[in-house]
């Protein structure tokens, strides 16, 4: 029988002191949540990746957060899937989204990038969408702040007043997708009432 590889986790967002903390690294929050949870430091590099690897309820994986700027994300993970040998099937990918409103989480098997650069990217460099994403709400801006400068932006008080939860709900959500599968995590968490202004 061959050696079962580690599930593959990663977290998109911007590198960098700059970016810390803004909307579009909502994916690296996940990551550093789980990590800190399940003991597991993402301190290694290899192919502009920091990665740590680890147990998550008794199953291996293996936790990244690319270190190239969100649109040109791709190229590096598939190099790390490729250099891991990981198949689609057992990679998960947490991303900001601005089509949910804040604190809305939607899980996804398959499918386009949505707009979003960071999974464009990454369809780009794997030639298809062929793996399960977690889609964690943003919102737009209600001002007439464009796009950029909002996804690049800080989470204002009032969000971070709920960030915590909302990143523990999808830090539950990642281990819910990795240990019961995509379809118990989108029965649990897709149609789940709003964690704000709900």
């Amino acid at each position: 029988m061959p050696e079962k590889k580690p599930n593959l986790i990663v977290g998109l967002g911007n590198p960098g002191d700059d970016y810390k903390d803004t909307r579009h690294n909502a994916g690296f929050m996940v990551i550093d949540s789980l990590g800190e949870k399940f003991s597991i430091a993402v301190i290694k590099k290899k192919f502009n990746i920091l990665f740590g690897r680890g147990f998550i309820n008794n199953v291996e994986v293996i936790l990244a957060k690319p270190q190239t700027f969100m649109n040109l994300s791709g190229p590096a993970i598939s190099r790390f899937m490729n250099y891991f040998k990981i198949p689609y099937k057992d990679l998960i990918v947490v991303h900001d989204d601005l089509d949910f409103v804040f604190g809305r989480l939607k899980i996804k098997e398959k499918g386009g990038d949505g707009g979003h650069k960071g999974i464009r990217s990454l369809n780009d460099a794997l030639g298809k969408g062929d793996y399960t994403r977690l889609r964690v709400g943003i919102g737009r801006s209600g001002t007439n702040m464009n796009v950029v400068n909002h996804v690049l932006g800080k989470f204002i008080s009032e969000e971070k007043n709920t960030l915590p939860l909302i990143i523990s709900e999808a830090r539950k959500a990642v281990i819910t997708i990795l240990c019961n599968g995509a379809k118990e995590g989108m029965n649990k968490y897709n149609q789940k009432s709003l964690l704000i202004n709900s």
